[in-house]
């Protein structure tokens, strides 16, 4: 069923479990938010399709995928299921920022996002991460919230600000830093 009318006074309640929460509160916020970037890195994934270089032999959709997949893991787990975010997910990350790194120039300025349609969708996905991240901070004081999530998502901004440099660079876009003027 779509709906159940429950929720059409302000409240609601997370997956799984019994209690109520205003729909404004840290943890639907949160929640909501994990949402709206999992939506969004959809619209990336189907953007990335078509594109041909694959990082760690993994294509950038397959990437995105398996974010998708561990978005689903950090919402049950801090909606309250039995569910955890490893150390795991956090080194595969790292492992892939570090390849693409080897590929690119060094970072010597900020960089205005875009260049083409799938660079600027993973620049806006980067952003949304960050606001994910913010999210989860405040979540984290009120209630208990896994270190390794925080980490997930700090490595995950960095990833797709990786990314997005990597898909410029295999277009043969250049980066274009801020005029300042």
């Amino acid at each position: 069923m779509l709906y159940t009318r429950k929720g059409d006074k302000g409240d609601t309640g997370a997956f799984g479990g019994d209690q109520k929460f205003s729909k404004n509160s840290t943890l639907m916020e949160s929640l909501g938010t994990l949402d709206e970037l999992n939506s969004l890195l959809g619209i990336c994934k189907i953007k990335a399709s078509g594109f041909g270089a694959e990082i760690e032999n993994r294509t950038i959709k397959e990437i995105i995928e398996q974010i998708q997949q561990n978005l689903f893991i950090i919402q049950a787990e801090i909606a309250g299921a039995d569910k955890k975010i490893s150390r795991e997910k956090i080194n595969d990350l790292e492992k892939i920022i570090d390849w693409i790194e080897k590929q690119l120039p060094p970072i010597k300025s900020f960089f205005i996002p875009g260049g083409g349609v799938l660079s600027a969708y993973l620049d806006y996905a980067r952003a949304i991460i960050r606001r994910t991240e913010r999210r989860m901070t405040a979540l984290s004081e009120t209630q208990t919230v896994n270190a390794e999530i925080l980490a997930y998502l700090n490595r995950l901004s960095s990833l797709f600000y990786a990314l997005a440099r990597f898909v410029n660079n295999k277009n043969g876009i250049s980066e274009k830093p801020p005029l300042y003027q």
